[in-house]
């Protein structure tokens, strides 16, 4: 084995560390007060951090020794430093891979505080600590350069005018998320500024944003905008990272996502929204960095102190790796801690998010002995004062010990809900017996949710999610079609739950179109007529195509680009959306407060929900056993009052009719009062209102179609 080395040749410029000045040791990052630039970076295993000041060239003009060591933070002032000053460090230490050690001050070091990041990182061999291809892996030592291939810290000037800025505070009851990508929502936008398609100026185009108000939803969510990097294996085959869970820095947006070349941008981009009404989720990723396993590059954490930042298993060496891609960082540390909550903290107070999707949550509440609600980061959350007022949600999964774990975090957090998605599948493919759960997810799934004064709303219910089938995708296939992967079709699930109607894939059969256009309709309007909070996949609405890739994490082409122009074909279904959504807010009873339980008020004696078969009967334990059932009424009475208060309601009775089989239904409707009528609000084939009332005694449903009536006038209470 080459013996560990713990120092690197002198290969930059010389110091100057009488320039160099004490400094603080917080903030963390590097901080511009007007006068000079603060720099300060924790490692607690460290021996020695030299700054590394690069021109607008990317050539290294300075290297300087950080002069003092505060409670395991590096720290140094420079003055006139301005923002613009591109840096990044060399970590001095012990090179110990067996003991959990891997500093290498050969390999320059990304800041994990750098507020932007510049130039794209190129793939070369010197950015790994060891030297791929010596026998002894990477427990060999490399003392390559990687600063000519590696990115640049920059420090900025955070003051942005956000002028009389307005803040949608969208309550949690009237929120439908809205799952964007950045670049492929707009780089083929035909009315978008060719420079600007693709980035983050590109969403605030005034009529992306106007399009995005006129659907009705109420916050958009979007992909990853933390800086990442496509993975060594993609950029080898000619592929790239298109949804971004591969983080490099927590608290840069991504560099290929802005027009302008500055952080302003971002700001710019959520004032529009919020002008608009829109708030902006972002989806984040703390559980894992882009440098991977143990054979991973050198680009920041690793570096800097990878035994505090990454969980490492029994055998220091290796990584702990609960995620699937290489590495876990490890929340239980303190430190670590700290840089989440400051990001976390940063992007809703700097950058004025309105809230955060979590990737593979499940890890970041993972203590020593499994996942704890109580767990310090959830705990952390909870009480921050800055993230108390944002919306949490959190993806309950993952790869680990005890990863599945929905319904289990904490009051305040909303989770995905991905029995929702399964079981709305199912019903409507027609599967046996999938009746009951259907019913259970279309009323807030209480069975995972109603506990410690949880609400409806803490279940985001989708049928269709980045990953996996577009909707289009999820009539049109029986399988996945991923072989543009590169992994001949061995990636992503098998178990789509899908079906394709008659013909796998595109087809010009005008009776499959048909079905597969309504039962788009169908799975649609389960989402936006379910209590809980509703979830729309960006291009569902005009059905955007995959191609039956249900995994296209790696393509950054047409396959995953939305397709504006053939988007005029299927105006009807957007039209259906947005009468969903208005719907949805004008009729406070398909968004309560409250779980529905069936149970009968004993001051009104009204039940929340009355589940009817076809006949007008109530359902009983044996209907909801039988695994032929697929049909059923779901009538929710406007008089028990939304808000859960008892006192008298003013809203009409709703009755939601829906037939899976593939056979007309007739429904016997419930009787109303003398001089009060059903009439039509929503029918999911022809996908519009139909005029007129309906029969007083009966209506006939269509195979695999649903209505929504409700009572006019209301029903007296």
């Amino acid at each position: 084995m080459t013996k560990p080395m713990r120092a690197a040749r002198q290969t930059g410029p010389t110091t100057h560390a009488s320039t160099l000045k004490e400094g603080l040791p917080f903030p963390l990052g590097a901080t511009w007060d007007g006068l000079g630039v603060n720099f300060a970076l924790f490692s607690a295993h460290a021996t020695r951090v030299e700054l590394c000041l690069f021109d607008e060239d990317c050539k290294e003009t300075e290297r300087v020794t950080l002069p003092e060591y505060t409670d395991e933070v590096w720290h140094g002032y420079l003055p006139d430093a301005r923002p613009g000053q591109l840096y990044g460090y060399r970590v001095h230490g012990p090179y110990e891979p067996e003991a959990g050690h891997r500093f290498n001050p050969n390999k320059l070091l990304l800041d994990p505080y750098a507020k932007q990041i510049v130039g794209q990182l190129e793939w070369n061999d010197a950015l790994f600590g060891y030297t791929i291809g010596h026998p002894d892996d990477d427990l060999s030592y490399d003392e390559r350069d990687s600063a000519p291939f590696m990115p640049k810290s920059r420090v900025i000037d955070s003051a942005f005018t956000w002028g009389n800025h307005y803040w949608p505070g969208v309550p949690w009851d009237r929120t439908i998320l809205y799952e964007a990508h950045v670049r492929g929502y707009t780089v083929l936008h035909p009315n978008v500024p060719d420079a600007l398609r693709g980035t983050f100026a590109g969403m605030a185009h005034q009529e992306v944003v106007d399009y995005i108000r006129s659907l009705g939803v109420s916050s958009v969510e979007l992909l990853p905008v933390h800086a990442f990097i496509d993975e060594k294996h993609l950029f080898d085959v000619g592929l790239r990272d298109y949804w971004g869970y591969n983080t490099l820095g927590f608290f840069a947006p991504h560099a290929r996502y802005m027009a302008t070349n500055t952080v302003a941008e971002f700001k710019e981009m959520v004032a529009h929204f919020h002008e608009a009404g829109l708030e902006v989720i972002l989806d984040v990723v703390y559980n894992h960095t882009a440098e991977g396993n143990h054979l991973g590059p050198t680009l920041s954490l690793r570096g800097i102190d990878n035994a505090t930042y990454y969980r490492l298993a029994e055998n220091p060496r290796l990584y702990v790796n609960d995620t699937g891609t290489g590495n876990t960082l490890d929340l239980s540390h303190s430190r670590v801690l700290q840089t989440v909550m400051d990001s976390l903290r940063y992007w809703a107070t700097e950058m004025r998010v309105d809230g955060f999707r979590f990737d593979l949550a499940t890890i970041l509440g993972r203590e020593s002995h499994g996942f704890d609600q109580s767990g310090g980061f959830l705990d952390a959350c909870r009480q921050d004062p800055v993230l108390g007022r944002v919306k949490l949600i959190a993806e309950p999964w993952d790869i680990g010990p005890g990863g599945y774990q929905s319904g289990k975090f904490s009051p305040g957090w909303a989770e995905w809900n991905d029995r929702f998605r399964n079981a709305t599948r199912a019903f409507w493919r027609g599967d046996e017996g999938s009746l009951a759960d259907f019913a259970t997810r279309l009323t807030g799934s209480a069975d995972i949710f109603d506990q410690r004064g949880r609400r409806p709303y803490a279940s985001i219910n989708f049928v269709t999610a980045h990953d996996g089938f577009t909707l289009r995708d999820l009539v049109s296939y029986n399988d996945k079609h991923n072989e543009t992967n590169g992994e001949e079709n061995r990636d992503g699930s098998s178990n789509n739950l899908s079906w394709n109607h008659g013909a796998e894939g595109a087809t010009d059969a005008p009776d499959i179109l048909l079905l597969r256009n309504r039962q788009m309709r169908n799975l649609l309007a389960s989402v936006l007529l379910a209590q809980g909070t509703p979830m729309l996949l960006a291009g569902d609405e005009f059905a955007q195509s995959q191609g039956g890739n249900n995994n296209a994490y790696c393509q950054d082409n047409e396959i995953t680009w939305l397709d504006w122009q053939s988007a005029v074909d299927y105006r009807s279904l957007t039209d259906f959306v947005r009468r969903l959504t208005r719907l949805r807010s004008h009729h406070a009873l398909l968004r309560r407060n409250r779980f529905l339980h069936g149970t009968i008020d004993e001051d009104s004696g009204i039940k929340d929900v009355t589940w009817l078969t076809p006949d007008g009967e109530e359902f009983t334990e044996e209907r909801w056993n039988d695994p032929q059932s697929r049909c059923l009424g779901m009538l929710l009475d406007g008089r028990a009052n939304p808000s859960g208060v008892k006192k008298p309601g003013v809203e009409s009775t709703l009755l939601l009719l829906i037939n899976a089989h593939h056979e007309a239904a007739t429904f016997v409707l419930p009787k109303l009062p003398p001089r009060s009528e059903w009439r039509l609000l929503l029918s999911s084939v022809s996908g519009t209102r139909k005029s007129g009332s309906a029969d007083r005694a009966k209506t006939t449903l269509e195979g695999r179609s649903l209505m929504l009536y409700k009572t006019h006038p209301p029903a007296p209470s």
